[in-house]
């Protein structure tokens, strides 16, 4: 029998997010987070950059994708500013920036919203080490 190739995946390339709604979604994501809007295909797909990754927000492809996304997390520079965009555009606030864990070179911090969806998605941001 012969052995499987070792599998060395390259960088995160796409994530899909299902909703009933691409319309009010896409919108929410473009206006409200503030993603950068790449293109729709159709009235069913719409594609936004994640740094890199695209984000592609679709109905769902059969009956087991109608249900809540995996949580994304975005980095950001300055969380609470971010945050307090974000909040003021309209995002329902899940829980507002705290310190989630100190490492030896910087603490990470993290806030969380919820989508029209009511899906998580959460703000990540590295920051110094306080005093």
């Amino acid at each position: 029998m012969d052995a499987l190739p070792i599998l060395r995946p390259g960088a995160l390339m796409q994530v899909a997010l299902a909703t009933k709604g691409v319309a009010v979604l896409a919108k929410f994501y473009r206006d409200v987070v503030g993603l950068k809007h790449l293109f729709d295909a159709g009235p069913e797909l719409s594609f936004f950059d994640i740094g890199g990754v695209r984000l592609m927000i679709c109905a769902p492809s059969a009956p087991e994708f109608d249900h809540a996304a995996s949580v994304l997390y975005y980095r950001v520079t300055d969380l609470d500013g971010t945050h307090s965009a974000i909040k003021a555009r309209g995002a329902r606030e899940e829980r507002p920036p705290q310190l989630i864990a100190k490492m030896p070179d910087h603490e990470l911090w993290a806030s969380f919203f919820r989508d029209p969806d009511n899906n998580l998605f959460g703000l990540m941001c590295e920051k110094p080490p306080s005093a």
